[in-house]
């Protein structure tokens, strides 16, 4: 007895479906570490994309060699730079842990302010007691993703590397398999495109202008370190509006309690008044010349990247749910332009 008799064309293909589902979910499990390898994939051909094609089309470069120069490229512009911040915060660790003192002296310095203006001398260690737990989690945490890192930057620029040879069988691929007729198919990417250059170029563009106006901040009114606590605002910015003031704030803070009084009211007014508003204004120029991901689509695609993917979370946490967001409209417009065949459709038969 042969499978045909046994199983129907149906039948059979419910049975391949079953198998294609298990099996995904055995490889998506098994590849659930590097999943952020593959999320940095996507956002690296998307903003190399161009470059690429550039080059092999308009230049004539053999594919491979185009591969590779934009490897190196992006090597230099996005890989360096981290290495350059991870290096950064290791040494002021290192000089934190062997200068105890200063943080203590720091400590007693705002728990006297607070006991004196605000009634709480023991504000600091309250709050101390409240986030050392999640700090040495977060500190945890990053400390063991960092051995990963090599890891999925390897496979990324690995995969990165044949989806330029291949762009073209890449892209058809994509449009082949992607649930959505032409026209939705060519919107979903263009709009991922403009979303992930919104995020990526234009956050980031947002982000140095921020760290280097606190920087200019510190070092106008006094506070220690203006460049390091520069990168860091730099980094916070990711998260809209929230980031900066949890630098410049306590910097300010400090400054009141050590007797610097306008040093340290200048400095909130800098802040709150230049760092916080160049979010705001660049923001709205960005999402007119690309797009714009809401601040509030922002915070909460952190809240969901930072456990996910580590620091890279403060990137790619707010994409991942943009393109979710993309992908659940593109479906709503697919099915009101469904409903309105299947009536026109009732409405013709329903015609004498």
């Amino acid at each position: 007895m042969s499978l045909n008799d046994v199983f129907s064309q149906k039948e059979r293909n419910i049975i391949i479906l079953l198998i294609i589902i298990v099996l995904g979910g055995i490889i998506l499990y098994a590849t659930s570490g590097i999943f952020g390898a593959f999320l940095g994939t996507m956002v690296m051909y998307t903003l190399f994309r161009n470059l690429n094609i550039f080059f092999i089309e308009k230049w004539g470069w053999p594919k491979p060699l185009s591969s590779v120069v934009i490897i190196v490229i992006s090597i230099f512009i996005i890989v360096l730079p981290f290495v350059g911040i991870g290096k950064m915060l290791f040494d002021k660790a290192i000089e934190l842990q062997q200068n105890p003192q200063w943080i203590q002296r720091t400590m007693d310095a705002i728990d006297r302010f607070a006991g004196d203006k605000l009634g709480q001398p023991d504000l600091i260690e309250k709050q101390l007691e409240a986030s050392s737990a999640y700090a040495g989690k977060l500190l945890t945490s990053t400390l063991s993703g960092a051995a990963n890192v090599f890891l999925e930057v390897t496979v990324m620029y690995f995969l990165l590397y044949f989806l330029f040879v291949n762009y073209k069988g890449f892209e058809g691929s994509i449009v082949h398999y992607m649930p959505f007729d032409d026209e939705n198919a060519v919107v979903f990417g263009e709009e991922l495109k403009n979303i992930t250059y919104s995020n990526i170029i234009g956050q980031t563009f947002i982000a140095i202008v921020q760290g280097l106006c606190l920087a200019i901040g510190f070092y106008i009114f006094g506070a220690k370190d203006p460049i390091f606590w520069g990168v860091i605002c730099a980094i916070l910015s990711f998260i809209p509006l929230l980031g900066p003031p949890l630098i410049f704030v306590p910097a300010a803070v400090i400054l009141l309690t050590e007797g610097h009084n306008w040093q340290g009211i200048g400095l909130l007014i800098w802040g709150f008044g230049l760092v916080i508003n160049i979010d705001n204004v660049l923001r709205l120029v960005i999402a007119k010349k690309v797009g714009d991901i809401h601040p509030i689509i922002t915070v909460v695609g952190v809240i969901i990247g930072i456990p996910l993917f580590g620091l890279m979370g403060l990137v790619y946490g707010p994409l991942l749910l943009a393109y979710f967001l993309i992908a659940v409209r593109i479906y709503k417009s697919n099915k009101r332009l469904s409903l309105k065949k299947d009536q026109l459709q009732e409405t013709l038969n329903e015609a004498p």
